[in-house]
């Protein structure tokens, strides 16, 4: 079965980074675009980063252009997330998603926290 698992959150100070990973699972990771993610407290879920399966083009949310950057392993089945310069509205759980024959696919997700 697909399964997605995310790592590498933490607490970070603004201005600080962190590496998100993803571990897929369960399907030909190569053929599927994959997307990052994100909810704050209080706040609807929204997307982040997209990297698409064939050729790996990105697109990303106009919050975190320019500081994020999402990419992919298709030999280790990962994708991942680099996030530089956070900012405390940053802050959120952070979750891994495909759609694999018109299915949508969560990881369980990975806490970032910025703050001084």
């Amino acid at each position: 079965q697909v399964q997605l698992v995310e790592s590498g959150g933490g607490l970070v100070q603004p201005g600080g980074s962190l590496r998100l990973s993803c571990a897929a699972s369960g399907f030909t990771f190569s053929n599927y675009g994959m997307y990052w993610y994100r909810q704050a407290p209080g706040k609807e879920r929204e997307s982040v980063a997209v990297i698409t399966s064939v050729g790996g083009s990105t697109s990303y949310a106009d919050s975190v252009k320019g500081r994020f950057t999402i990419s992919r392993d298709n030999v280790k089945k990962m994708v991942y997330l680099q996030m530089n310069n956070l900012k405390p509205e940053d802050t959120a759980v952070y979750f891994c998603n495909t759609a694999v024959w018109g299915r949508m696919y969560w990881g369980k997700g990975t806490l970032v926290t910025v703050s001084s």
